[in-house]
């Protein structure tokens, strides 16, 4: 499985890292919630090193829930109660040196020690919150609560599910500038710029519905999520990961 997706590489913007990878991860039940925001209500709240990405003008936000399986250390085997938790996140698009990727505002994850590792490795902004994510009569049924200590409040609730076939997005639409994204972009301890890469396989995504009972998981940075959502489904993404560089 893994040789093959490292043999899957047309799709890729760019090459993939020459050096070995570092974790896999398996991303399953994915809701892509994306809202058009202003551009200029982002970039105070941005490294001024990045540029933010827009499509047609508009920059965009997304909310991201899934839950993770198969996370794991290259060499090391999974472990039930570290490899596999829900996780949250919310997010937007940037460049850098002409390589486009993610700016992740928040990410929740219903596992303490992974937020820890993910914090000190990554340099992310993880933080532990309380989730439920089961699959019931069609539909993945999503809960989460933040509380994470010294960490502004944070919470979705709500339930989604695909009603479209699979299709894999083009280049210069839409939900390809959306979702065919192969790097992160963060902050070090000294305020440095990093990269983080992936790979996997193109997104095979599906027009989806979504109930969200509950969504404030963007009023920590001062935006209010009002409008219908842009949705995507995703039943299963398998992804390799590479240490954090610097940017120069």
């Amino acid at each position: 499985m893994l040789k093959e997706i490292l043999r899957d590489v047309a799709h890729r913007p760019w090459p993939r890292p020459a050096g070995p990878w570092v974790m896999t991860q398996s991303w399953h039940d994915l809701l892509f919630a994306h809202w058009p925001v202003d551009a200029e209500t982002l970039r105070a709240l941005i490294s001024e090193r990045l540029e933010i990405d827009t499509f047609d003008g508009r920059a965009w936000l997304a909310v991201v829930p899934f839950r993770m399986t198969n996370v794991r250390l290259r060499g090391t085997s999974m472990v039930p109660w570290l490899s596999e938790f829900p996780e949250l996140n919310v997010r937007t698009y940037v460049v850098c040196d002409g390589k486009p990727g993610v700016w992740f505002f928040s990410l929740d994850a219903d596992n303490s020690l992974a937020v820890a590792i993910a914090r000190t490795w990554f340099h992310l902004p993880y933080f532990r919150a309380r989730m439920l994510c089961l699959e019931r009569n069609g539909w993945i049924e999503y809960a989460s609560q933040r509380d994470h200590s010294d960490a502004a409040p944070a919470a979705l609730q709500g339930r989604y599910r695909p009603v479209a076939p699979v299709f894999f997005p083009q280049r210069g639409t839409l939900e390809h500038f959306l979702t065919e994204r192969y790097c992160l972009y963060a902050l070090d301890g000294s305020h440095r710029l990093i990269r983080g890469e992936i790979h996997h396989r193109p997104w095979p995504l599906q027009q989806a519905r979504a109930e969200l009972a509950r969504n404030t998981m963007a009023e920590p940075i001062g935006i209010a999520l009002e409008r219908p959502p842009l949705l995507h489904f995703a039943r299963r993404q398998d992804v390799l990961v590479w240490p954090p560089v610097r940017v120069t």
